[in-house]
């Protein structure tokens, strides 16, 4: 896969990443998260962090929300495989039934 490098901002530091052509979008977006985040930390935290202590607490707060993300995804993709599997047993019910009365 071809590469572009792309310059993006974090934390008031400039960074030249490697990015796969068409996910510059996405890796610029990711970068304003990570900024957005760290000024709230930055805001919100003691002023003797340091700016990789507080970029380790916003690492760590992003490290959870994926979390999150991911229990509540895979929650969710349960709950739908279950609707589909009972979904499914109507279907065949019906058939099933459908059938017998043809007969």
């Amino acid at each position: 896969m071809s590469q572009n490098t792309v310059t993006i901002n974090v934390a008031n530091k400039s960074l030249k990443i490697a990015c796969p052509v068409g996910e510059e979008s996405a890796l610029l977006a990711a970068a304003h998260e990570l900024t957005v985040r760290y000024k709230k930390v930055t805001e919100n935290t003691a002023a003797s962090y340091s700016s990789e202590q507080s970029m380790m607490m916003t690492a760590l707060n992003l490290s959870y929300d994926l979390l999150i993300a991911r229990n509540t995804a895979e929650k969710e993709k349960l709950a739908l495989q279950s609707k589909i599997e009972l979904l499914q047993s109507t279907i065949e019910q019906a058939l099933s039934t459908a059938d017998i009365e043809k007969s």
